[in-house]
């Protein structure tokens, strides 16, 4: 599930880019569409290790 949350937020992130924020920049676009991937998946396994250190 984390990595699909992942691959679902990138491109989620880049038509937000385009549409609303009007960013032209496609490596702008780039940069912070994998940030927020990024940022998603660290995230998400931060809360699963937290989950898992309070069932043992």
């Amino acid at each position: 599930m984390q990595e699909l949350l992942t691959a679902i937020t990138y491109p989620i992130v880049w038509l937000i880019c385009s549409y609303v924020l009007r960013i032209e920049s496609g490596l702008a676009k780039l940069l912070i569409s994998l940030t927020a991937a990024i940022l998603v998946y660290v995230l998400i396994g931060i809360k699963l290790s937290h989950k898992e250190n309070k069932e043992d």
